[in-house]
């Protein structure tokens, strides 16, 4: 028994500080980690770039005017991976490991079936919707292929997300890198293998994607079944608890219509896109697969507050909220300014990578100018909307970023950009919205953090009184 428990292995604190190195050492992991997630999709982009031949500009531009549409059918249920980080992550806090456990088996069970409903709705519904976005007809046939394989492996796509957020909520971001790396390893060797021997084009790289999809799911499912803690994952166990369930949607739920709005958005400025034709599309779709990097690096910092935010939630310190936040802000506002300045000052480089020549390049190079030197402002944005989850406010961020993103560039699009038809003018409704948006949800939080800090002020009072007369009558 004694060997046992010296084995078990707790989740991570990240209630005690400093706090700042624990946070960046949880951070750089997942940094890590969403890279190599996005590399699934620029892999394809690159393998089809320089292997596909003459058809190698077609095939870029089917596979990429994709990536809106995935994510307006999928944001949802990846919206409920959140809601399972922030409440494992409070309850993990809390040292509640009955909830920890049951929360852990309610998410991979929902991961599962979430999976399969989303998978069957982007497979029969995809071409219907590509034609609906106004998608060239000369890569509309391709687009419909490469989702129809790419739904296919979207249980185990699901499975993943789930499951890693369960191990990032417990302080462990390590592991889900180790996965995603042997599983991206695999994606880009399926790629070359299915396209540049096979020849078998967008079915290649949509095939070479799911398989590594069923890698990494399986990979995460055999570590939560090694865990020896109370997040620990047992097959005999999975069950829909309904008060984890509950408090997962309540996060969740306003997450994934968050970002299933957003990405509502995203098909609408893809759709405008299109407009521009073919090469404007292949320029933009290796544009923004540029700027993903950017992105996922910043967002990363933002589950990192949600998790240390929820945590210390849980635990009851407030003062840790502050601080996370504020070290939060600071490190997002510095990846975004470098990164994105990088991404500007190389675009052309970068953009050469991905095979953009010409007309295409000159496409990819206008976005990049306009989005990537302010893309701090999203990160700054992310991390407010991170700390409102990490304390269990998910609506408030939710019906901010609606209205300020989705609305402002709405209004943006039918106006501004309806008067001057530019790419240019489409492109800066990326920043408008995001200054907007960012400025309401600091607003938000100060109004916000008062009750909810008075309230755990309260429970730490109640707490040091009842441990006073428990010494006492001891």
């Amino acid at each position: 028994m004694e060997n046992t428990l010296k084995k078990k292995k707790p989740p991570a604190d990240l209630c005690t500080r400093p706090l700042l190195k624990k946070t960046i050492l949880f951070a750089l992991p997942l940094v890590l980690t969403s890279v190599l997630q996005l590399l699934y999709n620029a892999a394809d982009i690159i393998v089809l770039g320089r292997f596909a031949g003459e058809n190698s500009g077609t095939s870029v531009a089917a596979v990429g005017s994709t990536g809106a549409l995935i994510n307006l059918i999928t944001n949802l249920f990846i919206g409920l991976s959140v809601g399972a980080l922030a409440v494992v992550a409070r309850y993990v806090g809390a040292r509640d490991n009955e909830k920890v456990s049951r929360s852990v088996h309610t998410s991979v069970l929902v991961s599962i079936i979430g999976g399969v409903a989303v998978g069957a709705t982007g497979f029969f519904c995809s071409t219907a919707m590509l034609k609906l976005m106004d998608t060239p007809k000369s890569v509309l046939p391709l687009s419909s292929l490469y989702l129809k394989i790419y739904f296919c492996g979207m249980p185990f796509n699901l499975l993943y997300n789930f499951g890693a957020s369960v191990l990032r909520a417990c302080g462990d971001t390590k592991r889900p890198l180790i996965i995603l790396a042997i599983a991206g390893v695999a994606n880009i060797g399926l790629n070359i293998l299915t396209v540049a021997v096979f020849d078998m084009g967008v079915a290649g790289v949509g095939i070479a994607t799911t398989a590594s999809q069923v890698i990494s799911a399986a990979g995460v499912v055999i570590v939560l079944m090694r865990r020896s803690d109370a997040a620990r994952l047992t097959i005999k166990k999975l069950r829909v608890h309904k008060a984890a369930l509950v408090d997962m949607v309540k996060i969740g739920l306003p997450a994934g219509i968050q970002g299933t709005v957003f990405s509502l958005s995203n098909v609408i400025i893809q759709s405008s896109i299109n407009g521009f034709g073919e090469i404007a599309v292949e320029g933009n779709v290796a544009a923004s697969n540029i700027e993903g990097f950017v992105y996922v690096a910043m967002n990363s910092v933002a589950q990192a507050c949600l998790t240390v935010a929820g945590q210390n939630y849980g635990a009851a310190k407030p003062k840790n909220i502050d601080l996370t936040l504020i070290q939060c802000l600071l490190l997002v506002s510095g990846v975004g300014l470098v990164m994105g300045a990088g991404a500007w000052l190389g675009g052309r480089y970068l953009l050469g990578i991905y095979g953009c020549t010409g007309e295409a390049l000159s496409y990819g190079l206008g976005r990049i100018e306009v989005v990537c030197t302010l893309y701090f402002l999203c990160g700054v944005m992310e991390v407010m909307v991170g700390a409102l989850r990490g304390i269990g406010r998910s609506l408030i961020p939710m019906i901010v970023s609606i209205i300020g993103v989705v609305g402002v560039r709405l209004l943006w699009i039918f106006t501004v950009f309806k008067v001057k038809h530019t790419l240019f003018m489409l492109y800066v409704s990326y920043p408008v919205s995001w200054l907007f948006t960012l400025s309401v949800h600091m607003i938000c939080y100060f109004i916000v953090r008062k009750k909810t800090f008075r309230k755990l002020n309260e429970m730490n009072a109640a707490r040091a009184v009842t441990e006073e007369i428990i010494n006492g009558d001891n």
